[in-house]
């Protein structure tokens, strides 16, 4: 599991990342504190043999070999004052050292790698940095000493022990290995600390999302921080409540829609039993009757169940052409009529004969109307209003269709243009005739807006561009 974790990609990509990062920096330092340290022993002792040097330029023998030895030792016995810090040699024109300031007899099998490179250097100098034979680190310089004719007469070695600069040069490594260790410790307890606070809650989240998944939509996160997080865990939680009532409403739908093809299907079963074991004319004919009725109503169910489908799956097309959509409202109207006198309902129609030429398909319009006029005559009691009424201006057709029904409670407003959601579930209906119409009229360019309050009716108003050629 941590293979694949984001905790392992953060620790490689990160962790890494400076870890790389801090050990360069280390070794740069180091190399630079070193170079540092050298290079001020090396200017030390290449000051004191300077030093050396003017006190033989200054001398008025020359440089003649037995004056040279002689100057060089008055030099080293009473004048060189850093015994205890760095030691001089002075070497005859053979290469012997013949005295040193550390009194003791010189050891003349000691490397002496300084001295060959000053002699065939052309500046007569040479460095070295190496162990003795006795395993001790030193940094040696040496020059070579010349006469006017350029002959050899003597040099001088000016050797200092490195150990003790090796030693500060290694604590400053340490102090710095030590520096990069704490601020590895640092950005790792963080950096644990901030990824714990972000994988806790994603796994909640990753193991409630598999809840949703399998169908519990009561799963709710706790959100513990108002940051990027607690947003997530209130957009799951909004998710799975909105889930949650889409499963509701898709329940209730398919309930409703059950309800609704078992009704006219136990009708027309009952009357063709009764009417295939014989009746009189008068029956027969009221039975016939009811099997249209029924029949018509199961088949406009099922066109509209089709037609929704059509539109969830993007298959809807519409045949559109220059069109009077007033002319389709007519016919709508004339078709809810009888149904209304029927039921006792008053159904006015405030006829408007202006041309409201639009581009659109009439059938889908008509199909507009149809659901509109049916959704307030079946919400209108006996003894009710339904007003139809249209209107006109320079770039719109509007057609409103008002009800003096049960209206629409305001918090069910909000949500009654969406798919399978009924506001009343003591009326037929499958809950998606406005769901249908709502995205016909869309398709049209148009707008369909209701304005509701609970016991004083719905108003719906229908809004459709007008040809502009």
């Amino acid at each position: 599991m941590f293979k694949r974790s984001v905790s392992r990609r953060w620790f490689v990509n990160t962790i890494g990342t400076v870890f790389l990062i801090l050990a360069v920096s280390v070794v740069a330092l180091s190399m630079m504190v070193q170079s540092s340290t050298y290079s001020g022993i090396e200017m030390a002792l290449t000051g004191r043999m300077d030093e050396l040097l003017n006190w033989l330029s200054g001398s008025s023998e020359g440089y003649e070999t037995s004056e040279f030895a002689a100057i060089t030792r008055d030099y080293i016995e009473n004048y060189f004052q850093d015994k205890n810090k760095m030691e001089i040699m002075a070497l005859n024109k053979n290469g012997r050292v013949f005295i040193t300031s550390t009194g003791f007899e010189p050891d003349q099998e000691q490397p002496m790698p300084d001295y060959e490179m000053a002699l065939s250097s052309p500046d007569n100098a040479g460095k070295w940095v190496g162990e003795l034979n006795t395993g001790e680190k030193v940094m040696a310089i040496t020059r070579v000493v010349r006469s006017e004719g350029d002959s050899l007469v003597g040099s001088i070695r000016y050797m200092v022990s490195m150990e003790r600069a090796d030693q500060q040069t290694m604590l400053v490594v340490l102090v710095l290995v030590a520096a990069g260790l704490f601020v590895m410790l640092l950005l790792t307890f963080s950096g644990v600390y901030f990824i714990r606070s972000i994988l806790i809650p994603v796994r909640q989240v990753s193991q409630s999302a598999r809840q949703i998944a399998q169908g519990d939509f009561e799963v709710r996160i706790e959100k513990a921080r108002d940051d990027e997080i607690g947003q997530l865990c209130e957009a799951i939680n909004d998710m799975a409540g909105e889930l949650g009532a889409a499963e509701r409403m898709k329940n209730e739908f398919i309930s409703s829609v059950s309800h609704e093809l078992r009704t006219p299907l136990t009708a027309i079963k009952g009357w063709a039993e009764t009417l295939r074991g014989g009746a009189d004319s008068v029956t027969e004919e009221k039975g016939m009757n009811v099997i249209i009725r029924e029949s018509e109503r199961l088949s406009g169910l099922v066109e509209e169940l089709l037609d929704f489908s059509r539109l969830q799956s993007g298959r809807m097309q519409l045949l559109t052409e220059r069109m009077d959509m007033l002319a389709e409202l007519d016919e709508a109207v004339y078709l809810f009529t009888e149904r209304a006198r029927t039921e006792g309902k008053e159904l006015i129609y405030e006829e408007n004969v202006s041309l409201a030429p639009v581009f659109g398909d009439k059938n889908r319009l008509r199909q507009v109307f149809v659901n509109i006029l049916d959704n307030a005559l079946k919400y209108t009691e006996p003894g009710g209003t339904v007003t139809v009424s249209s209107a006109l201006d320079k770039e719109w057709v509007r057609v409103m269709v008002k009800d003096t029904g049960c209206g629409i409670p305001a918090e069910h407003l909000p949500n009654v243009k969406k798919k399978f959601y009924k506001a009343n579930q003591l009326v037929r209906g499958s809950g998606i005739g406005l769901a249908v119409a709502d995205e016909i009229v869309g398709m049209h360019k148009g707008s369909l807006a209701l304005e509701s309050k609970a016991g004083q009716g719905t108003t719906v108003t229908i809004t459709i561009p007008l040809c502009k050629t």
